[in-house]
């Protein structure tokens, strides 16, 4: 099943698009979403390790923007979107 990753923030450096496509298993939870972005930082971008703490740090948010764990199961294609964390005084 695909899903679309809408990306914010720093997260945009991932694609020129400002989202990803990305395939996952039906039933999926945002934990597995967040290892097959890792995945594709590993291969596109050399495990870039900024990157991977920005994935690893940020929250995502379903289709209703609201704000959804890492044992959201995800069990239809839909768009999601990665809130990265804000920096900042």
């Amino acid at each position: 099943m695909k899903i679309i990753v809408e990306l914010y923030g720093a997260t945009k450096d991932l694609s020129s698009k400002n989202f990803l496509e990305i395939d996952i298993k039906n039933n999926s939870t945002i934990q597995d979403v967040k290892f097959e972005i890792i995945k594709f930082i590993d291969k596109k971008f050399e495990g870039n390790k900024n990157l991977k703490q920005i994935i690893e740090s940020s929250a995502f948010c379903s289709e209703n923007d609201k704000i959804i764990s890492e044992n959201y199961i995800i069990s239809k294609s839909q768009t999601i979107g990665i809130i990265p964390p804000i920096g900042g005084g």
